[in-house]
């Protein structure tokens, strides 16, 4: 290659290189501009959170427990029922609560429960019957009220009574009589004599022990057709009319008049609308099943047991107790 020629090479070269110097971008100038076009990114915004929403404070409340069964029987509001601001309207309610909770109402059975005695079979083994139980309504009332401030559970004041004898007792109670009656009767008359040995026979070989109360119609029962009884005459309103189960309150007087010779205290007591044949005038005591009832209760400190013995045109009642028991069945 001629001197010439070389020169020209040289210069060609460069020229190109000027060029593209010119018209190129150096990388950081790229990377500037890549900077300043590139969009704008927004801040990242984090959800604010809600406000919490405070609760509403719960109704104070009061459960009434059945203290058997550990269940609510009763939930109250006693806000809702005027508590606070009419008191005696919201105790009056309480009352009438107690009262039907207690004594029951046409459809529901109350919690009082009359004592049903036990009672010695004739292999002198005892028929168990059933505690006197009490639901203590105002004790009840107060208790609410108490916890109408802040709520809280209530247990049903229950108070459960016992027959009052001991289990060694049993044996003895036959031991000597204290006290018997008799009266007599028309055994010709089948209706009537009928009634009175079913209803004898009803009260036979029960235990009163000490503090117990004895119920002629808890113990009897219904006297109708269905527990066979027949139709006789009884006085109704000063009148001899036919009924079932007439005859009855003839065995309920003669009861009486075994225990009035001892220390018992009557709780209920009825006479007839006119004079009865079999017993003294004013020494009576009529029973009807749902009504008047012939109740006393065992006061003498001691237990004893009731025997009825019907015979064709008599029938006594003997009260029996045990020898070492005899001296405290004295009428005081």
């Amino acid at each position: 290659m001629t001197k010439r020629s070389w020169v020209i090479s040289v210069l060609v070269i460069c020229s190109l290189l000027w060029l593209a110097g010119c018209t190129g971008k150096t990388v950081n100038e790229k990377a500037v501009e890549e900077k300043v076009t590139e969009p704008k990114q927004k801040p990242v915004q984090t959800p604010q959170e809600e406000p919490q929403k405070e609760e509403a404070p719960k109704p104070i409340a009061v459960n009434v427990i059945d203290p058997t069964t550990k269940s609510i029987i009763k939930t109250f509001l006693p806000v809702d029922m005027g508590f606070g601001t009419d008191n005696d309207a919201y105790k009056k309610e309480l009352k009438k609560w107690a009262q039907d909770l207690a004594r029951g109402t046409e459809s529901t059975a109350g919690y009082d429960q009359r004592m049903v005695l036990d009672k010695m079979d004739a292999n002198g083994q005892i028929i168990k019957g059933k505690p006197r139980i009490i639901l203590e309504e105002t004790e009840l009332v107060e208790k609410v009220i108490t916890a109408s401030a802040a709520g809280g559970d209530v247990e049903l004041p229950l108070y459960v009574t016992e027959s009052g004898y001991k289990p060694e007792d049993v044996k003895h109670l036959g031991e000597v009589v204290v006290a018997t009656f008799t009266t007599r009767f028309n055994s010709g008359v089948v209706g009537r004599s009928k009634n009175i040995e079913l209803s004898a026979e009803a009260i036979n070989n029960f235990i009163v022990g000490a503090g117990d109360i004895f119920s002629f119609n808890t113990t009897v029962g219904p006297s109708d057709a269905k527990h066979g009884y027949q139709k006789a005459k009884e006085i109704v309103n000063k009148q001899l009319v036919d009924g079932i189960g007439g005859g009855i309150c003839q065995t309920s007087s003669t009861l009486f008049n075994a225990v009035d010779k001892l220390g018992v205290s009557y709780i209920e007591k009825h006479h007839h609308s006119l004079s009865v044949g079999y017993v003294p005038a004013g020494r009576d005591a009529t029973v009807s099943y749902g009504g008047p009832d012939f109740r006393f209760q065992n006061t003498n400190g001691a237990p004893f047991i009731i025997k009825s013995i019907y015979k064709k045109g008599s029938l006594t009642i003997e009260v029996r107790t045990s020898a070492a028991y005899q001296g405290l069945m004295a009428k005081h």
